[in-house]
């Protein structure tokens, strides 16, 4: 087994959030009152709404910034803003469905094999940082891929990226580092 040889590691996405605007002005309270699964929290000046399906969860503002998380793909993060969309309309706004963007997709990627962190942190210091008073994993960050990496001892990596195809990227950069750090039973 070497870092060269192909290995087909599975990458979980659990989390995409995305926004996008709606170019008008959202009142609030009638979303609370004539929604449906809507949390209106008016100390913050925001509203929840939950979505069955695909299951996401959205913060509307009054202005017609909307973020949606829990969306598990990009294709699912868009649908999902655009039924939002949809419900908005079908509460009586004139919603026009514009500045969709993904900011963030959270993953997690199982290594076949546990990862010694004082060895793989020292061996990558400039990027690599290792406080295990603080926290008992190792953040590796990927300045070009605007990625960030929680890397365990368990071999259980966490990703952080823009969008999905960095996230795969950072795993695919990382394998060699963290296989030769990898511990030998």
């Amino acid at each position: 087994m070497d870092a060269d040889s192909d290995v087909a590691l599975d990458i979980l996405i659990t989390n995409v959030v995305c926004v996008f605007r709606t170019r008008c002005h959202l009142n609030l309270r009638k979303i609370a009152l004539e929604g449906a699964n809507v949390i209106y929290k008016r100390d913050v000046g925001k509203v929840l709404m939950k979505l069955r399906k695909p299951r996401i969860t959205a913060t509307i503002w009054s202005s017609g910034k909307i973020i949606c998380t829990g969306a598990t793909s990009e294709e699912e993060a868009k649908f999902g803003a655009r039924r939002l969309a949809r419900s908005l309309q079908k509460l009586g706004f004139q919603v026009i469905f514009t500045d969709f963007k993904v900011v963030n997709v959270l993953a997690v990627c199982n290594m076949p094999f546990e990862i010694r962190l004082p060895e793989f942190t020292k061996n990558n210091r400039p990027h690599a940082s290792y406080e295990p008073e603080l926290h008992p994993a190792v953040c590796y960050r990927i300045k070009s891929l605007r990625a960030t990496l929680q890397i365990f001892s368990t071999g259980i990596i966490t990703v952080t990226g823009p969008n999905v195809k960095a996230v795969a990227t950072a795993v695919e950069q990382i394998y060699p580092f963290v296989f030769e750090s990898r511990k030998i039973l």
